[in-house]
């Protein structure tokens, strides 16, 4: 969350939760730190979808915030998906959810969809472009251009410099920007990631060696991004034999996330979009895939004899039917573990991805159950849709206009430190890494 104060607006940046918190001073965003009053916002900007940048919005409307919410057109249906699963996973989990149904369908009667490039007034004094980020379907990175002139901000948000099969690369072309805030989570010199030939190659060899073996492969997933990435990749690699054909189960809303992409077919990679709208080689609707849209619908891709790869959502084992997937599989040494999006510290996901060998999950009479770990696990770096260290810095270095100052953040501590000063030193700009609650001088 952001905050931009200026005599005569007051605009947030994003509103989300941290996923791998343990408590509620580290989950939840500080509007209190930052003075904010509902009443005083001009407006709310969203920079994508994933609970980490919208998870507390229906908090804000759920107390009274009525003004102007901006996204983009897909992020809105996208971000209403998410938020209302968030309240079945709590509801799953025993816990009680911060925020009703109600309050997610008032957030869709304040937002305003905007497609990219497009030129808004969002407050007395502040306009607002977003562009295409090439992190998730409609992610965008947010240009403000505050007063008369007198200041020009570019809020990264998530961003991929980098093409993938489902998006095109992150726009670098803005009409003015002084001051760039960049994400930094893979920001560390030592994040660089392979190439997407490597990292499906590695894919299909790793697969191919469970099925082989009889065994069967869960993929924790986000619903949103890298589901439908991965659903291309599978498509392409059984339709050419590379990959063992198998059935392929999702569970979890991927149908739903990728009956949004379908529906925004412009914001899509080029090739992409013509098979949605000119062909009947559409991959999302590939005959491989099979929707698991029932408990009771498990009882395949359960059985002991069934060589198959599961795609569930969360992607960080934090919730969701991946949790009864990685109960039953997790125990047999002839299955793995695939993960390929990142792994937030103190989620589940990372403990396992890390090597814990047993660890502690909510049963479904919801007592604590205790599942060994015997199962292979595995971390495909390169379907990412972060930028990796040398696509940020290959970012900072081709923004236009040429930049003043950058400021660092969305990151862990030292991976922002580490791209803060490699700019810095690389580019001779001002840097700058802020730490959390703390309040910057623009201009």
């Amino acid at each position: 969350m952001h905050v931009i104060d200026y005599p005569d607006s007051k605009v947030l940046i994003d509103c989300g939760v941290n996923p791998g918190a343990r408590t509620p001073s580290e989950a939840y965003p500080r509007l209190d730190w930052a003075n904010i009053s509902l009443d005083e916002l001009d407006a709310i900007v969203i920079g994508h979808a994933h609970l980490d940048h919208t998870g507390f919005l229906p908090v804000l409307t759920k107390y009274g915030y009525r003004g102007p919410i901006y996204c983009t057109e897909p992020t809105l249906p996208m971000m209403n998906l998410i938020q209302l699963d968030a309240i079945k996973v709590a509801g799953a989990q025993g816990r009680t959810p911060m925020y009703a149904e109600r309050d997610v369908h008032q957030i869709m009667k304040q937002t305003i969809g905007l497609s990219y490039g497009t030129v808004t007034d969002i407050s007395p004094d502040i306009k607002l472009v977003l562009a295409n980020a090439g992190h998730i379907l409609g992610s965008a990175s947010c240009h403000f251009h505050i007063g008369n002139g007198d200041h020009n901000f570019v809020y990264s948000g998530d961003i991929k410099y980098g093409k993938s099969m489902l998006l095109e690369s992150a726009d670098t072309r803005f009409p003015r920007v002084e001051t760039l805030l960049v994400e930094s989570t893979y920001g560390a010199k030592e994040d660089i990631q392979p190439t997407r030939e490597e990292v499906e190659g590695a894919f299909i060899k790793s697969v191919n060696e469970i099925l082989k073996g009889g065994g069967k492969v869960l993929i924790p997933i986000p619903a949103v991004g890298r589901a439908q990435e991965l659903m291309m990749v599978i498509d392409k690699y059984m339709k050419s034999g590379q990959l063992i054909e198998s059935p392929v189960f999702m569970e979890g809303m991927i149908q739903e996330a990728t009956a949004i992409h379908e529906a925004h077919p412009e914001y899509l990679e080029r090739s992409l979009k013509q098979k949605i709208l000119e062909t009947d080689d559409n991959p999302f609707d590939s005959e491989y895939f099979t929707n698991i849209e029932h408990a009771d619908g498990r009882d395949e891709p359960l059985r002991e004899d069934t060589p198959c790869i599961v795609i569930a959502t969360s992607g960080m084992l934090e919730g969701g039917p991946v949790l009864e997937y990685f109960r039953n599989f997790a125990p047999n040494p002839k299955n793995k573990i695939l993960f390929v999006s990142y792994q937030v510290n103190g989620t589940l996901g990372r403990r396992v991805m890390d090597g814990a060998r047993q660890v502690t999950i909510m049963g479904r009479d919801g007592k604590v159950e205790v599942v060994t770990i015997n199962c292979g696990t595995e971390k495909l770096e390169g379907f990412s849709g972060h930028s990796d260290y040398n696509q940020l810095m290959s970012y900072v270095q081709r923004l236009r206009p040429k930049l003043r100052r950058v400021l660092v953040n969305h990151g862990e501590r030292r991976k922002s430190q580490n791209l803060s000063s490699s700019i810095n030193r690389m580019y001779r700009v001002t840097t700058h890494y802020p730490q959390v609650q703390e309040a910057i001088k623009l201009f």
